[in-house]
């Protein structure tokens, strides 16, 4: 993770930039970079979008995204995954999706890689739940663990296989346990 010191950007100002690879979030006027994705947190990314989405999208009850730059509450994030309702989701006057999203994802799921801190990560997500996201989810594939971030409620903390992960109700027909999520990570 490198943080650049900012001479006091403003939100505005750190919007106008050219997109960094891996994504930058600007953060109490800090520009923080996220680490490079590796092959576990690419592959739960990956897996994580196309369960959710094969639940709900058809159906247009929400919809997952990866990698997806939300700026609200002053802070601009990028969610490894932003899952919105389909009624929330920002479109043109074409009713095709906008580029922009400047509002809080329903749900948040970060993955958390190797050289990143669990507390920075943690952060982004209660910023997204004091905004208006109803579940976060904190996935450690090192230790194999999940904490789930109910709105308002006491955190979870998952780490047997048997454990059935708490999903929004929003998505309440994606049935999964920590044994499954983690084993998209076997070949």
């Amino acid at each position: 993770m490198v943080t650049t010191p900012t001479r006091d950007l403003t939100l505005e100002e750190f919007l106008k930039l050219p997109e960094t690879k891996p994504a930058s979030e600007y953060i109490n006027g800090e520009i923080i970079q996220k680490p490079m994705p590796q092959g576990k947190h690419s592959r739960l990314q990956a897996k994580s979008v196309n369960a959710i989405n094969n639940v709900v999208e058809n159906a247009k009850i929400a919809l997952a995204f990866p990698e997806l730059r939300c700026t609200f509450g002053g802070r601009s994030i990028v969610p490894d995954v932003a899952v919105f309702a389909w009624e929330r989701i920002p479109v043109d006057e074409k009713g095709n999706i906008t580029n922009v999203f400047n509002t809080y994802p329903d749900w948040t799921i970060e993955i958390l890689s190797p050289e990143q801190s669990t507390t920075k990560v943690t952060k982004n997500i209660l910023h997204c739940l004091n905004h208006g996201t109803s579940l976060g989810w904190l996935i450690d594939p090192e230790e194999y663990n999940i904490l789930i971030y109910p709105h308002h409620q006491q955190p979870i903390f998952l780490d047997k296989e048997e454990d059935v992960l708490v999903v929004p109700d929003l998505v309440s027909d994606l049935h999964l346990t920590l044994g499954e999520l983690f084993g998209w990570l076997k070949l």
